[in-house]
C-alpha cells in the first residue's frame, strides 16, 4: 500500500473517472457473446452511448460493469481473458509514450507519472532495489470492491513490458489483495510466477536487471512529443486522491486475513501518528470501529456468493479468530448466519 501524507490524505476529490477502455473491452465481449450489454451497463451506471463516444466513465461504474459481465459469461477470470486479448494500442498515448522510451526502467518510470491519464483511481509506484516492484493501487475507489479491474491492469502491465523489450520478461514474483483460491494454474501460467492472493498490495516484481533492456521501438521525436501531450493531458486531469473513508478502508482490507487490521497499524501505513489519524477521523466524523464493521460486512456479501468457498474460511478472510465471532456478526449485519444467508443467495 502506498504511505500518503497528512496533507494527501486531507484533500478530497470528485469521483474518480477512467477512458473506459476495460468496460468497452468488457462490452464488446458480451456482444460477441450474442448477449445485449444495455441491462448490465445501466445496472452499472453505464450506456452503450457513452461508450460509444469514448466518454470518460466512473472507475466505480466500470468495477461494477466488469463484475457483472463476469458473472453473466460464466467467467471468473474476465479481467484476466479481456487483458490477453486487447491490442496494446488501445491504450493510446500511454503505450506510445511507454514504447518510445529508451529503456524499460524509462517507460515503467513514464507510466508512473502518467497512468492516471487513462484511470485517474490507479496509483503506480516504482521501486526500485534489489529488484523492482511495479506497485499497484486505489486512490479514490474502495480497493475490496474490486477484482477484475485490479487483475486487467496487472496483465496488461506485464504483456506491455513483454511486447516493449520484445522478450516473454518473467516477473519474479505477483501479488493480488483480494482473495482467490480455485484454479490458479491459470494465473501462474498468465502472468509466469507464483502468485499470491490476500496480500498486502498489489503489484508484480521484476529483477532489477530487466530495467536496463533496451525498448524495440525507442524513438527520441516520437517519445519528445508524447511527453508533451501526456503533460498537457495530465494538466485537464483533477489530481486523485481518495476521501479519508475510502484511505482507510483500502489500508484495513489487505490487513484483515492476517488479522492486524487495527487502528495502530492502519494509522501506521497511512504515515499518520495515532493520535493524528483519530484527529482525523473524528473530522470527518467517522469511526474506525464502524469502518472496520462495514467493510467486513460487504466483503462477507461477497464472499457468501462463493459456493466454494468455506464459512470457516470467510471467518479467516475477514480477520475473525473464531468462527463464532463471524457467526454473530453475520446475524447483526442481516438476521441471519452465515449459511442462512448463503441459503437465501442462492434462492434468490
Amino acid at each position: 500500500m502506498v504511505e500518503q501524507s497528512e496533507t494527501a490524505v486531507r484533500r478530497l476529490a470528485a469521483i474518480p473517472t477512467a477512458a473506459g477502455l476495460a468496460a468497452r473491452l468488457a462490452s464488446a465481449e458480451l456482444e460477441r457473446r450474442n448477449i445485449d450489454p444495455a441491462r448490465l451497463l445501466a445496472r452499472a451506471g453505464l450506456s452503450a452511448a457513452a461508450l460509444d463516444r469514448r466518454d470518460r466513465i466512473s472507475v466505480v461504474s466500470q468495477i461494477e460493469f466488469l463484475e457483472l459481465a463476469a458473472h453473466e459469461v460464466g467467467d471468473d477470470f474476465f479481467g484476466f481473458s479481456l487483458a490477453e486479448k486487447v491490442d496494446l494500442r488501445e491504450l493510446s498515448m500511454l503505450y506510445y509514450v511507454a514504447a518510445s522510451s529508451n529503456q524499460l526502467g524509462d517507460a515503467l518510470g513514464r507510466l508512473e507519472r502518467y497512468v492516471c491519464v487513462g484511470n485517474e483511481a490507479l496509483v503506480a509506484r516504482i521501486h526500485n532495489g534489489t529488484f523492482c516492484r511495479v506497485g499497484l493501487s486505489y486512490a479514490g475507489v474502495p480497493r475490496h470492491l474490486d477484482r477484475h479491474q485490479m487483475e486487467f491492469f496487472t496483465l496488461v502491465m506485464l504483456r506491455l513490458c513483454r511486447q516493449l523489450v520484445g522478450r516473454k520478461l518473467v516477473p519474479l514474483a505477483a501479488s493480488f489483495v483480494h482473495h482467490r483460491s480455485d484454479h490458479l494454474q491459470r494465473v501462474r501460467k498468465l502472468l509466469g510466477c507464483e502468485v499470491e492472493f490476500d496480500a498486502h498490495a498489489d503489484g508484480l516484481s521484476f529483477d532489477a536487471a530487466s530495467m536496463d533492456l533496451p525498448m524495440v521501438g525507442a524513438d527520441p521525436f516520437l517519445h519528445e512529443l508524447m511527453l508533451k501531450s501526456c503533460e498537457d493531458a495530465i494538466v485537464v486531469r483533477t489530481a486523485t486522491v481518495s476521501p479519508f473513508r475510502t484511505v482507510v478502508e483500502n489500508a484495513i482490507a489487505p490487513l484483515l486475513p492476517h488479522a492486524e487490521a487495527q487502528a495502530k497499524a492502519v494509522a501506521k501505513q497511512l504515515g499518520l501518528s495515532e493520535r493524528t489519524f483519530a484527529r482525523r477521523l473524528a473530522a470527518a466524523g467517522l469511526s474506525f470501529g464502524e469502518i472496520l464493521d462495514e467493510l467486513r460486512r460487504d466483503l462477507a456479501v461477497r464472499y457468501l456468493e462463493e459456493p466454494k468457498l468455506q464459512i470457516s474460511q470467510i471467518a479467516w478472510l475477514l480477520g475473525f479468530r473464531q468462527q463464532s465471532a463471524f457467526t454473530h456478526a453475520c446475524r447483526r449485519w442481516t438476521g441471519k448466519s452465515p449459511s442462512e444467508q448463503r441459503r437465501s443467495r442462492d434462492s434468490g
